[in-house]
């Protein structure tokens, strides 16, 4: 596995551009999302997620490539983006017909779990205008070459989306490759998004040559497994507590089939309910194995945990700090993003820092 190598910062107009859609999530806190009768909005996206926790917590110079209709919605999910402190500059506007019959914005509806209850998420994203984008919507050349980027990062969301997402993502890796930018990519499999265009097979046919011109891969075992068709050794049906030789076997058979790849890296989660799990993390690069022990974790909201770790370990990289710091950092960032709402981090740099030090939840006054 080669190493790593980044465009001077001083060449690049922003550090990190995520591709991706963006929903208007929709929250009923403690409630259930078919008894709610109020929800709190919140924006978020498995791509975008790992923009926003870049710029917010770690304070680099990120933006958004994505699509919205115009309309109120739109321009809501704009104002929660600006608020993050992600550029918006990106952002390709489409005319709205009215309600919603050529394009539409997406809504993400999500309870957050508690105890033996799981959280669920219902997604309402359909004909979306990120989701109707083509290849030639966006201006390849002038972000990555012209304006430039460190780091592009994607991933298995957005490919799924519709026939042209795929393509929109392979567009914007190659111009990213061609121009020296480091290209990120999360498998992120999701059933409910693939059953409708293929199933597995499609997931598996996509992912594939997806992975094979990135140079970062994220996902979990199940992501590996169902994506890429990786055999792991001692899988459960609900591919829980494996040993850290499977992950590392997992790891080896990715790098492998994939010369391609610099670094492969993937959380290690075992939840024993909605609210208490294990959290750790185990990474590939330069042939060496970096591990993070899992430790027990007290959660409020898991999602964007996987996209605050990514978040994390891109920074590390960023900041030219060495690979074991980065999973280091990925892993405490994506803990603390999991004690807040809402998909995306408030978690910062010095609370960061501190859980990486091993510091206690003492009061801080």
């Amino acid at each position: 596995m080669d190493p790593i190598l980044l465009k001077a910062a001083e060449s690049c107009r922003w550090d990190c551009v995520s591709l991706g859609e963006v929903m208007l999530r929709l929250d009923p806190g403690e409630e259930r999302i078919h008894t709610a009768r109020n929800f709190r909005a919140w924006e978020g996206g498995g791509e975008y997620n790992v923009a926003r926790g870049l710029r917010r917590c770690f304070g680099v110079r990120t933006a958004v490539i994505t699509a919205f209709a115009r309309n109120p919605i739109g321009q809501l999910l704009e104002d929660l983006i600006l608020q993050g402190g992600v550029d918006t500059s990106l952002i390709r506007w489409v005319p709205y017909d009215g309600i919603g019959r050529t394009v539409r914005n997406g809504l993400n509806f999500t309870e957050r779990g508690f105890g033996l209850r799981s959280a669920v998420g219902c997604s309402d994203r359909g004909n979306t205008a990120i989701a109707n984008s083509q290849p030639g919507d966006f201006d390849w050349q002038n972000i990555f070459a012209a304006s430039g980027s460190r780091w592009l990062h994607t991933g298995g969301i957005f490919a799924a989306l519709s026939s042209s997402s795929a393509l929109v993502a392979r567009a914007a890796i190659q111009a990213a490759r061609s121009s020296g930018t480091v290209v990120s990519y999360d498998l992120n499999y999701r059933e409910s998004l693939w059953k409708g265009i293929g199933g597995k097979q499609k997931a598996q046919d996509v992912n594939r040559e997806l992975v094979s011109a990135v140079d970062v891969l994220f996902g979990n075992e199940e992501d590996f497994s169902t994506t890429l068709g990786i055999v792991i050794e001692g899988v459960s049906n609900d591919f829980t507590h494996l040993p850290v030789s499977s992950y590392e076997s997992m790891l080896h058979q990715v790098a492998g089939l994939y010369p391609n790849l610099k670094l492969i890296a993937t959380t290690l989660r075992t939840a024993h309910t909605a609210t208490r799990n294990d959290w750790g993390a185990i990474a590939l690069y330069e042939g060496k194995t970096i591990h993070v022990p899992q430790r027990p974790l007290e959660i409020l909201d898991r999602v964007g945990g996987g996209d605050s770790f990514a978040s994390g370990l891109i920074y590390g990289l960023l900041a030219a700090k060495d690979a074991e710091w980065a999973v280091q950092c990925g892993v405490a960032h994506g803990a603390l993003a999991m004690t807040t709402p809402g998909d995306t981090s408030m978690a910062t740099l010095p609370e960061v820092e501190a859980v990486m030090r091993g510091s206690s939840a003492r009061i801080s006054r």
